[in-house]
């Protein structure tokens, strides 16, 4: 399965967004990742829904929005999405999840469905219905600059394996929080296949983001 990669936007010079995202598109990247944090879910608030339909009218990347906000079916329709897009909300933030995950569904986009890193896997094999992608969040969400938690490697590996068993395995596992060269590929191996890279690989000081994009690339070969 080809391994993508999805531009984290909170971590790209929102002074000058549309230059990022043309250069964005330079590098071939393969989404771009929008957080929408609504200072209750998570202890931050970010990125909101006129942006993410003000940047579905300039490039034609598809979007991959995380959603880390609570009751997110009060949002959803907030949001103009195609059926490249995809559109992920957590595990943990709803009581009833599978209501809010067949609203995106009847949506017309991609369905994802994140995961914290106390969540079990297993907590969601009964949704799998439901879901496209499994987001495995390999650090706590609400802030970038977090280090990598200890059992995010294993934690990949044990949902390839289940997802496997549950005839699922066609479904991409995205992972999102210091994924640097050397954590990507770790996390590769273990069978990740989205990539969320902000500011520990793809968006430096020291490096274009094409170069940046290209190196990320070549530790997943």
């Amino acid at each position: 399965m080809k391994k993508l990669l999805s531009a984290s936007l909170m971590c790209a010079d929102l002074t000058n967004l549309i230059a990022s995202v043309k250069e964005l598109e330079k590098a071939g990247i393969d989404y771009l990742h929008i957080d929408i944090m609504d200072g209750s879910f998570v202890p931050n608030i970010t990125l909101g829904f006129d942006l993410v339909n003000a940047i579905k009218k300039v490039t034609d990347i598809p979007l991959d929005i995380h959603m880390m906000v609570n009751e997110p079916s009060k949002f959803i329709d907030r949001m103009n999405l195609s059926e490249n897009d995809i559109l992920c909300i957590h595990y943990e933030s709803e009581i009833h999840i599978h209501r809010t995950l067949e609203m995106i569904k009847n949506k017309g986009c991609k369905t994802g469905l994140a995961i914290n890193p106390q969540t079990p896997v297993e907590n969601i094999k009964h949704l799998t219905d439901y879901i496209d992608m499994l987001l495995v969040m390999t650090v706590s969400p609400g802030f970038t600059g977090q280090k990598m938690f200890m059992g995010a490697e294993k934690k990949v590996k044990e949902a390839r394996k289940l997802l496997e068993e549950w005839s699922c395995s066609d479904m991409l596992i995205e992972v999102d929080g210091n994924i640097s060269l050397p954590n990507g590929r770790k996390l590769s191996q273990c069978g990740a296949d989205i990539f969320v890279l902000g500011t520990s690989a793809l968006f430096l000081k020291d490096k274009t983001i094409i170069d940046a994009a290209e190196d990320f690339k070549a530790v997943l070969e």
